[in-house]
């Protein structure tokens, strides 16, 4: 048996990466906050995200976690806020289909056979979700979960594709079907996920609360973590 040294690198072949920003007050779920206000919508974001950051921990140890982050200028906050062993990069300019496009390129560049993005507004994903996503890219060349809002949760590949990112309309309710087309057009195949709800308003909190399913133990801390003062 091969023995491991102090600074060994063991090799972990795939990559879950995660957009993330310092929850500071005006610059996470802006559409929540018009409605609910800053502080209860930065108590989602947080709740969100540390059970995304937790689901990653948990993961299997041939997954690295690459935590892309926003602005430099807040990477030590972000770092003892998450408090995790991630890799951290920063994220690239322009729109989200170009950050997302360089950050898929620079995991690849790294040599992983599978790569997986998903966002820290889901409250539904759990870590069954995520094997099964990185499952699905051993027989298909890509993995969506599709939300209902128009858009997608999750997206996954096993070789770099940029043109999954192109001429896309983003923050709109045509972006799952766009998608979908280009795969098609493409001629990749793909595995579809569960639809989730993507929550960035009021509106989209309160029907996924109200919604029957899903984890009850979740849904009550999220309650009460936004709505205990009233």
């Amino acid at each position: 048996m091969k023995k491991f040294t102090k600074g060994t690198t063991v090799n972990k072949p795939d990559a879950l990466i995660i957009f993330t920003k310092f929850p500071h007050p005006g610059k996470v779920k802006t559409r929540l906050a018009a409605t609910i206000g800053h502080e209860k919508a930065i108590k989602f974001f947080k709740v969100c995200a540390e059970n995304i950051f937790n689901i990653a921990h948990g993961l299997n140890k041939s997954i690295e976690t690459y935590l892309f982050y926003q602005s430099t200028k807040n990477l030590q906050a972000i770092k003892k806020w998450i408090g995790k062993e991630f890799t951290f990069l920063p994220q690239s300019g322009g729109d989200l289909g170009n950050k997302m496009t360089k950050a898929f390129e620079k995991v690849f560049e790294k040599g992983k056979s599978k790569a997986i993005i998903v966002g820290t507004d889901i409250p539904d994903i759990d870590s069954n979700l995520l094997r099964d996503a990185f499952k699905a890219l051993d027989s298909h060349d890509i993995v969506i979960g599709p939300s209902y809002d128009g858009g997608y949760y999750l997206l996954g590949m096993k070789k770099f594709i940029p043109g999954l990112f192109v001429n896309i309309e983003w923050s709109t309710d045509s972006v799952y079907n766009s998608t979908v087309k280009i795969i098609n057009n493409l001629n990749y195949n793909y595995f579809e996920l569960p639809r989730l709800h993507d929550v960035d308003t009021e509106m989209e909190l309160l029907n996924w609360l109200n919604t029957p399913g899903g984890n009850k133990q979740f849904k009550e801390k999220l309650r009460k973590a936004v709505f205990d003062d009233e």
